[in-house]
């Protein structure tokens, strides 16, 4: 790259989530990076910011210099909130009907499919990305709930890269996933007595 941003602006590239691109930092910064093409801002609350390949690429290049350590001024104002929300993996209270909820599961999800078009590699909206096979309790309980999927219950599998969901409706589980971009599995549980489903990102 010919050209790179200032020194404040590098830091907040340096320190973004490798997985997600997720950047944190002064809004001036943030604001500048958008500017460079470098990153992105969701249009829809809280607005976060996102690298965009081209920024990607510049963090690891960043990643494999050596970090000079200087004092780092003042700041001028503070980050932006983080704004985190928590899917409903099941083992919470469940209000349904909640219109505060249902908008925020709504702008998480929009969140969810902006990261897979920044961060998939062929920009494909329709297969989950990395930070949800890096999050997959998380990632499959936000398909779930965006789906308006009720009584079921996401927990950690002993097989790798994949979610149980046990519930009584495990067809509409199954429906609601699939169509998030994800591949399930119908098993018995047969010390339990009931059925359950192992899901998994899909890779293609």
């Amino acid at each position: 790259m010919t050209h790179q941003p200032p020194a404040s602006q590098r830091r907040v590239v340096r320190t973004a989530d490798p997985e997600s691109g997720l950047l944190q930092g002064p809004s001036t910064a943030l604001a500048a990076l958008v500017a460079a093409g470098l990153a992105l801002r969701h249009p829809r609350p809280p607005h976060r910011h996102y690298l965009t390949p081209a920024g990607q690429r510049l963090r690891e290049q960043l990643a494999s210099e050596p970090v000079q350590l200087v004092p780092s001024p003042a700041p001028s104002e503070p980050s932006e909130p983080s704004g985190v929300f928590s899917a409903r993996t099941g083992s919470e209270d469940d209000p349904a009907g909640d219109p505060e909820r249902e908008r925020e599961v709504r702008s998480a999800w929009q969140g969810l499919i902006e990261m897979r078009r920044v961060t998939n590699p062929d920009r494909s909206e329709e297969r989950p990305c990395p930070w949800e096979r890096t999050h997959l309790t998380q990632a499959a309980a936000l398909a779930l709930e965006a789906g308006h999927c009720r009584g079921y219950l996401v927990s950690e599998s002993v097989q790798p890269e994949a979610v149980r969901v046990d519930g009584p409706d495990s067809g509409a589980y199954s429906g609601a996933l699939e169509l998030a971009g994800w591949q399930t599995s119908a098993h018995a549980d047969r010390r339990a007595g009931s059925a359950y489903l192992l899901a998994s990102p899909r890779r293609a």
